[in-house]
């Protein structure tokens, strides 16, 4: 009697595993080798790994990707830490980095933060082949001697007309994004280097520096270089972001935001006939 209990007992087992086999598993029986990899779907079907998520599966996360999530990426930033949370002025996005005003996050002529953009001349609005004193919009020569037509302080440099800062018929950022984007001053750019934690970073292969404002929120400005004559130059180690600020010494000159790649910046005064990068700000 109990030899004919152990085998009842030995065919009812084969009897439930039978059964679990038989059984329909979402995306194929999990137990199969063959099947395993069409199982996973998502990375909550992994066995010990609850804590990453697809992007898609964050809600109010879309492509929030810890920078340790992406092998051989290592120096790819968030992509929170450069992108709006939804906050847009006239179809642009932009970032509070809790200073006096809103960044934008990407630069003028660009749809992506990384994008370089336009090249500009202080003061003027298009793109063109060749940046020099013969082609910028606002210089003369008078008796052999280069002039300014218009934001001049002394007559020595051209047409006095006291103004210090761009109108917003000269600011690109102005005229080509309306609203109230444009420009920065020389007084916010200064407080985006006093006030903001300055990195070298890498985002989508393009070399360039985070900005982490106190409220813990970040833009990426990209090192897009410079335009001078009909080249291009310093593009990757380098950036240089136009103020809407007359230079300090002379006329000739604007302020302009530098940064190399390691991190170091300064303001500083640059010929307003070159082609820079513009990074608009608003209210």
């Amino acid at each position: 009697m109990k030899k004919l209990n152990r085998i009842f007992k030995l065919l009812f087992s084969l009897l439930i595993v039978a059964t679990i086999f038989a059984c329909e598993f979402p995306g194929g029986n999990p137990f199969d080798d063959e099947g395993w990899d069409d199982n996973i779907e998502n990375n909550d079907s992994i066995p010990g790994e609850d804590d990453v998520w697809p992007n898609d599966s964050i809600p109010g996360g879309d492509n929030v990707w810890p920078n340790d999530t992406i092998p051989g990426e290592d120096n790819v930033l968030p992509n929170d830490s450069i992108v709006s949370s939804g906050e847009f002025h006239n179809g642009h996005a932009l970032v509070d980095l809790g200073l006096s005003v809103k960044w934008a996050t990407c630069n003028v002529g660009a749809t992506k933060p990384e994008e370089y953009g336009g090249y500009y001349a202080w003061g003027e609005t298009e793109e063109k082949n060749n940046y020099d004193w013969d082609t910028y919009k606002y210089s003369y020569i008078e008796q052999a001697r280069l002039c300014v037509s218009k934001y001049c302080l002394n007559e020595e440099y051209g047409s006095v007309d006291n103004k210090t800062t761009l109108d917003a018929s000269d600011d690109v950022a102005s005229v080509k994004w309306g609203g109230s984007w444009r420009m920065p001053t020389s007084e916010e750019m200064q407080e985006l280097r006093e006030k903001c934690k300055w990195e070298g970073d890498v985002l989508n292969g393009v070399s360039g520096v985070r900005f982490t404002g106190p409220n813990g929120n970040s833009i990426f400005l990209p090192a897009a270089g410079y335009r001078g004559g009909n080249g291009h130059g310093d593009v990757g180690p380098n950036g240089f972001y136009w103020s809407a600020s007359l230079g300090v010494y002379d006329c000739y000159d604007a302020l302009f935001l530098y940064f190399h790649y390691d991190g170091s910046h300064f303001l500083y005064g640059y010929g307003r006939y070159g082609g820079l990068s513009v990074r608009p700000v608003c209210e």
